[in-house]
């Protein structure tokens, strides 16, 4: 039998190269900041993320490569910079829940961004420490091929050479923060809708909504998963909204002050939406079950390798340095005996409290080592996290329920161990995930280990401040905050649904048992995910429909790439360009909506270019971004003989 050839990275262990610095820590966490609001952003307003690690390995090293800076000073941006999208994960999925269930309202009062930012940091520390026990062990394993992290070494390596896509995705964020701002300046009408009476009853028709970063989102998915999710909301409003706003209100005499629109509205809002919560529970046990033996494999690695991976702590070898064996531990004690005042604050009871750190410890550890397993096999952005968060909450909701805790604290306690978990998980899989990246570049585990740590802190912080400013401002301007129709957040409204119900008693249970069976019927037809039809059904139409036009626009570039008979190597390059262009328009119109929710939470009005815009300005930017995505890939797909990128998938 042949000798497996030692792996060799690309700087070596013997080479002391700079890499943990001032400015590519300043760098790493000023894009964690901005990467982490921007994806609380299309969280909120969507209900998907887009990965963090090629935007992050893109800017870095395109900042660092104009200061002259190393390679692995690179690895390290990316990797600070990438862990504010695991924290935006966390806290998108979470902490909206506390105001939607009833918990925090007024949302912001200094002890509620302390708790968070507690919960986040402790969440985000005990991923890092329970990667650091097993990082050593799961980033050597030949049989996790970590498809996300090598390209993302590729696109270091590749940079090194003078390639890199930064141009496609500083300009697509221009242009996505100046439609943006257009469409809040009333340029154009961002939405047009028109009922149409079909005798006894009506139809509610919505056009897309003009959003670079919806369009963006479905660019990347690609048209069939963008189908998936707008048939959830053709269902959602050429079905069921029309037929039970039928049999409720036709041939009766209208409410006052209402009229078909406002009822069809209130009839999804008030329907159809449990409807989609009682699908999306179905979805998220489906997708946990299809990956039941990769989810049994990862937790019977992680509870016998925990020794191994701690035996090697006085390693020698620079390449092979983790936090200490010591150290972890400190710090997977000291987040435990902080949680535990947490819980106790929330259930004002000692071993409710108790109860629920062991369960938010021991469940973190089990999925903080699922989630990295996973990653190593389909890559973060294919990562369930929402799925391995809802089986904690369940757990814990019903361990809250054999203790006697009923009403608010009960239900406090649950979604407070629901988050710990859900950063704890999404911090890991990513921290994986870029470990394995500098474990091919030749990077030093415990300086990206502590990186990550300082940008966790750091995002921790500051994460609850664009929820504030995107809730706060959303109430300005007349919506109803987290839950509404701008910020439904579909996988906090689900955690807040599902933890009331079990705690509290007030389950909707007709409409989540209709929601479960219209779930299992997916999952009998074959529907590759089920969870994606659910939430297409929760989104606002306008919603679902600009993300199947992106998905539409990507299928026209596979088209063209047939049609142009470009080989791999050419679609890999139009595909990276596409990706990176989307990812640009993406966060340019995160950061200007965060801009101007801002403004309207200060109440500073704005000028208004058009009292009536047209939505027909609307249609010519569609086409705009259409041929931005469409013409800029394809007409820099490159020649037939060069050599084939990295490919890149969010």
């Amino acid at each position: 039998m042949a000798e497996q050839k030692k792996f060799v990275p690309f700087v070596s262990p013997e080479t002391n190269m700079t890499e943990f610095t001032i400015r590519a820590l300043i760098i790493g966490l000023v894009l964690a900041v901005v990467l982490g609001a921007a994806n609380a952003y299309l969280g909120l307003k969507a209900g998907m993320t887009i990965a963090a690690t090629y935007p992050a390995a893109v800017i870095g090293m395109a900042l660092i490569k104009l200061m002259k800076g190393t390679i692995l000073e690179e690895n390290f941006t990316r990797t600070v910079g990438s862990i504010g999208e695991s924290i935006a994960a966390g806290a998108i999925f979470t902490l909206p829940a506390f105001f939607i269930a009833g918990i925090w309202n007024p949302f912001f009062t200094p002890g509620n961004y302390m708790i968070s930012a507690a919960i986040m940091a402790a969440g985000g520390i005990l991923g890092i420490m329970f990667v650091a026990l097993l990082r050593r062990v799961m980033v050597e394993d030949v049989e996790l091929p970590f498809p996300e992290s090598v390209a993302a070494a590729e696109i270091h390596k590749a940079g090194r050479h003078g390639s890199g896509g930064s141009k496609f995705l500083f300009s697509a964020m221009g242009i996505g923060a100046i439609i943006q701002a257009l469409g809040q300046f009333k340029l154009f009408a961002v939405s047009w809708d028109k009922l149409f009476n079909l005798g006894k009853g009506y139809l509610l028709f919505r056009s897309p909504d003009v959003s670079p970063a919806y369009m963006g989102v479905g660019y990347i998915i690609g048209p069939r998963l963008a189908s998936l999710n707008f048939s959830g909301g053709v269902i959602a409003w050429g079905l069921l909204t029309p037929m039970i706003a039928y049999f409720k209100y036709s041939g009766q005499e209208m409410p006052a002050d209402s009229n078909w629109t406002s009822l069809m509205v209130a009839v999804w809002k008030d329907y159809v939406r449990p409807i989609a919560i009682g699908g999306m529970l179905v979805g998220a046990g489906f997708t946990l079950w299809k990956m039941r033996k990769s989810l049994i494999t990862g937790i019977a690695r992680s509870v016998s390798d925990v020794k191994k991976a701690a035996s090697g702590e006085h390693t020698e070898i620079r390449t092979e340095k983790d936090i200490s064996f010591k150290w972890i531990m400190i710090g997977i004690l000291g987040t435990g005996v902080a949680t535990f005042f947490i819980y106790n604050y929330f259930a004002q009871d000692i071993l409710a409290a108790l109860v629920a750190t062991i369960v938010m410890i021991v469940a973190g550890f089990f999925f903080a080592a699922v989630s990295g397993y996973l990653v190593g096999i389909i890559g973060s952005s294919n990562n369930p996290i929402s799925g391995l968060t809802l089986s904690t909450l369940v757990v814990a909701a019903i361990l809250m329920v054999a203790l006697g805790m009923k009403g608010t604290e009960g239900v406090a306690a649950v979604l407070g161990v629901a988050a710990v978990v859900c950063v704890a998980a999404a911090v890991a899989g990513e921290m994986l995930q870029d470990l394995k990246a500098g474990h091919i570049l030749g990077g030093t585990p415990w300086k990206m280990q502590l990186g990550d740590i300082i940008g966790i802190l750091v995002s921790a912080a500051v994460m609850f401040i664009p929820l504030l400013i995107l809730h706060e401002g959303d109430v300005k301007m007349g919506g109803t905050g987290f839950g509404g129709d701008k910020l439904p957040a579909p996988q906090a409204s689900l955690m807040a649904i599902l933890s009331k119900g079990i705690v509290g008693g007030e389950m909707e249970w007709i409409l989540i048992f209709v929601g479960m069976l219209m779930g299992v019927g997916f999952i009998l037809m074959n529907v590759k995910s089920p969870m994606l039809v659910s939430v297409g059904m929760y989104l606002p139409l306008g919603t679902t429909f600009a993300i199947f036009v992106g998905g539409l626009i990507k299928g026209i570039v596979e088209k063209v790439n047939v049609k142009r008979n470009f080989n791999d190597a050419q679609k890999s390059r139009v595909e990276n360009n596409g990706i990176l262009l989307a990812a640009g328009l993406i966060a340019g119109e995160a950061l200007i909506g965060l801009l101007f929710a801002g403004l309207a939470f200060g109440d500073i009005k704005l000028f208004e270019l058009s009292a009536d815009p047209s939505f027909i300005i609307s249609l010519i930017v569609f086409a705009f971004i259409a041929w931005l995505l469409v013409q800029i890939p394809v007409k820099n797909a490159g020649k037939p003989e060069d050599p084939a990128p990295p490919q890149v998938s969010m």
